[in-house]
């Protein structure tokens, strides 16, 4: 297989612009998993410009050993088995960048990733990009270009997936989607392109902050706001204790 990365074509400034982005949506002293962190380029970042608390999870070797020598906590291990591994709410952020059309459950490693952080931040090549379809309306083949950079017999996507398609999946696990932004490999799509339906025609790289919908309240409970909009929290009497009072 050729030593090519998915979304290798994307500009650097002080790093690779969907990382920088991403980094912008991380709170100063977080604590952070870059599940698929590579050599660690984002944790490091994270590490000087927001004194988070970066640890990471990396398949290949390789890649941990360059994560290591640049004094990151990394380790190896395959995040599809070894998510289960960390306690719940152990993160406040999860990160899981142009992996996961790669993995074998992406429905699962989201869940995963919600349960071990309460913010997942993930960003994806948009399939459903207007070259793409191009490609396959004129070509009938499937596209190789620098965001695919792969033939179908060598590519290590195995889910193929639009900006739409991931919404869909969120909404369908019950997830919120804080904010979404959308990208080419050198610029942001703003204004109308920023439009879901339009980045989906447009957007290569998509990038999502997401989190779990709150629970919705029992007929049991209600919040009563008084003017300084404190709230109190109050249940209502069980059924046996309103017959003693009456």
């Amino acid at each position: 297989m050729k030593n090519t990365a998915i979304g290798q074509n994307i500009i650097k400034h002080q790093i690779r612009y969907d990382l920088e982005i991403i980094a912008k949506l991380i709170k100063p002293n977080s604590r952070v998993l870059d599940i698929g962190c590579g050599d660690g380029e984002l944790l490091d970042f994270l590490k000087k410009t927001k004194n988070a608390d970066a640890r990471g999870l990396e398949l290949a070797q390789s890649q941990v050993s360059q994560a290591l020598m640049r004094g990151l906590s990394v380790i190896q291990g395959d995040a599809e088995k070894d998510l289960t591994f960390y306690p719940d709410r152990n993160f406040d952020f999860a990160i899981l960048s142009q992996t996961i059309q790669a993995t074998q459950k992406p429905k699962e490693i989201l869940e995963e990733m919600l349960r071990v952080a309460e913010y997942a931040i993930v960003s994806l090549p948009n399939f459903a990009h207007y070259k793409n379809r191009l490609h396959l309306l004129f070509r009938g083949s499937m596209p190789v270009n620098k965001n695919i950079p792969f033939e179908w017999f060598e590519t290590p996507n195995i889910h193929f997936c639009s900006i739409k398609d991931f919404e869909k999946l969120c909404g369908d696990l019950g997830f919120s989607i804080k904010k979404k932004i959308f990208l080419t490999a050198k610029h942001r799509l703003l204004g109308f392109l920023g439009h879901d339906l339009i980045a989906n025609f447009f957007a290569e790289f998509g990038i999502f902050l997401i989190t779990k919908n709150e629970p919705a309240l029992t007929g049991q409970e209600e919040f009563i706001f008084s003017k300084k909009t404190s709230v109190d929290f109050k249940v209502a009497p069980t059924a046996a204790a309103y017959q003693q009072n009456n």
